[in-house]
């Protein structure tokens, strides 16, 4: 019997396996990587880029919830122009295609960043974060409304010569007519879905925890919603989708792909084990084996095919 494969074709990259990073909560992958075997990585997606040093919002930034956190780093990150010269080199040693997640606070900013990154070898694609819900300017603004996200993925695309992934915020009343807006403009993926807008309140100090009021919630709280949506998205484009929100298993993994998602994305997770993608790729070929799959394309979408 043939040994299941886990490559898949996403946006035109050929990757070994469908287990990506979440960008944000895997940084630039320099912790991580010297202790994980990056043989279970598709890809690994950074954190987001902007033009200028962000130094992101005042603490507390990170607050834990039933099933969750919540996390208003605010874009922290050196810039543009440090990612390429310091942080790029560094990564690229690990042989993992590089897909930059890029972040702006009007449109020609996004184009901006992403013709400085055209400039540097071993970058596979960008994602652009329309969605980030813990940012005064740019961000979720420009992902809750399908002609503004049509035209940051048109500005996008006018200067990339890589393929454009566009990260889609759940904060939204229909989120697949936002995905039918940016697929129509010209991108040649999505990612859903980014973190949900909440909040905590200390109640001894009677303020909000985070120093930035609200901010995203992530983890295994919000799997359900997002699996929903994912499966509402892929029925509704054509392009392929990552899937993400709350995976920190192979079971949750494979609950995504069979809704739709031609790969998925790991986040939270990776705070509690760093062994998660391992764990998530070694459940994912034991279940192909023992179903008599092949190939991991034959589970995308197979739960409304």
């Amino acid at each position: 019997m043939t040994s299941p494969s886990l490559k898949i074709n996403l946006a035109g990259l050929e990757l070994e396996s469908p287990i990506l990073t979440g960008s944000g909560t895997f940084g630039y992958g320099l912790e991580y990587l010297p202790i994980i075997d990056a043989d279970d990585l598709g890809a690994l997606v950074v954190t987001g880029t902007t033009w200028e040093p962000r130094p992101g919002n005042p603490p507390p930034r990170i607050w834990e919830t039933p099933s969750g956190i919540l996390n208003a780093i605010g874009l922290e990150n050196p810039g543009v122009n440090v990612f390429i010269q310091k942080k790029l080199p560094q990564i690229a040693s690990y042989d993992l295609p590089i897909i930059v997640n890029v972040a702006g606070n009007t449109l020609d900013e996004y184009a901006q960043v992403i013709r400085e990154l055209e400039k540097a070898p071993g970058i596979a694609a960008y994602e652009l974060n329309i969605s980030c819900p813990n940012v005064r300017q740019g961000g979720m603004a420009f992902g809750t409304d399908g002609h503004t996200a049509a035209a940051v993925t048109m500005a996008a695309k006018s200067v990339a010569t890589r393929p454009i992934i566009v990260k889609l915020s759940p904060n939204v009343t229909d989120i697949a007519a936002i995905a039918l807006a940016v697929e129509e403009a010209g991108a040649d993926a999505l990612s859903l879905v980014n973190t949900f807008l909440g909040m905590a309140i200390d109640i001894d100090k009677r303020r909000p925890v985070l120093g930035n009021q609200m901010g995203g919630l992530s983890g295994p709280a919000i799997r359900p919603i997002a699996l929903r949506m994912v499966w509402q998205v892929s029925q509704a484009v054509t392009i392929p989708v990552i899937g993400m929100g709350g995976i920190d298993s192979w079971q949750a993994a494979l609950e995504f792909i069979m809704a739709g998602a031609t790969a998925i994305a790991v986040g939270t997770a990776f705070f509690i084990n760093p062994y998660v993608a391992k764990e998530i790729r070694q459940g994912l070929l034991s279940y192909m084996e023992r179903e008599h799959f092949t190939s991991i394309d034959q589970l995308v979408g197979i739960a409304w095919q």
